[in-house]
């Protein structure tokens, strides 16, 4: 190893999608970043060959058009002279797009897993709606519907994969659902639902959900809320927002949350 390459640093980043940029792409959101490293100065690191790029991975996909709270990347840097790892949160903000936001950054312990590898499960919240032409369905007729799901030994949901139909358990993938309220006075506005959604074998969607939940539903207001990740046996968020400061290091975040 090279004296070089023991001085790289990994740097995860935190951070919101919400408002508008729910609709940009996430090709689109990862040139937001690098530009945004640039414009503060970062020591990036960067991969070899004859296009380098910068060293950056991100965590699970986000569906263009869900909003999140809980975002994640990691960046490698050449160094960590002249780096204000505190500060950097307002500084990356301030230099994103309103509806992007740093929310905390934490330097890595070295062998850290990458968040494709750790991340577990995700918690997300969402609308259920009456889809176009279907009645509005009250909260109880609606709970017992996730009460179904919930006592079923499997849930069975038809989706597209490649352009080929496959008949697919979500059951095992659904690890918390329960209602948390109306989404407004009228009810066809629909009700909010919350869940624990497992990543392993692979992600599981609240579109996904919903089919299971019923064909007169669409989802609407979608949002992830958090990231877990294993430790020692205990859940845990891959890196958790700082305290009361961050309302003004990353006020775009704050404003769209509440």
């Amino acid at each position: 190893m090279t004296d070089r390459d023991s001085a790289r640093v990994r740097v995860r980043i935190r951070f919101t999608k919400l408002g508008k940029v729910q609709w940009t792409s996430h090709r689109d959101v990862a040139r937001m970043w690098e530009r945004a490293f640039r414009r503060v100065g970062l020591p990036l690191s960067y991969s070899e060959g004859f296009s380098p790029r910068p060293r950056v991975s991100f965590g699970l996909a986000l569906p263009t058009g869900h909003e999140s709270l809980a975002e994640y990347l990691d960046v490698e840097l050449s160094d960590l002279t002249g780096v204000d790892i505190p500060g950097l949160p307002a500084r990356l903000s301030a230099a994103l797009p309103s509806g992007v936001d740093a929310t905390a950054v934490e330097i890595l312990p070295p062998g850290t897993p990458s968040l494709q590898e750790d991340v577990i499960a995700c918690t997300w919240r969402w609308v259920a709606a009456p889809g176009e032409g279907s009645e509005p369905i009250g909260p109880e007729a609606l709970e017992a519907r996730v009460s179904s799901i919930l006592a079923a030994p499997s849930v069975v949901v038809i989706r597209n994969r490649k352009g080929a139909l496959q008949a697919e358990d979500v059951r095992p993938g659904i690890l918390k659902l329960q209602l948390s309220g109306p989404a407004g006075s009228d009810p066809s506005q629909g009700m909010w639902l919350e869940a624990d959604l497992a990543c392993r074998p692979r992600s599981l969607r609240p579109s996904e959900v919903l089919a299971a939940l019923g064909a007169d539903l669409e989802e609407r207001s979608v949002r992830r809320t958090h990231q877990w990740i294993l430790r020692e046996g205990a859940r845990r968020e891959p890196l958790v927002v700082a305290g009361p400061d961050v309302a003004t290091d990353a006020p775009h975040a704050l404003e769209r949350a509440s």
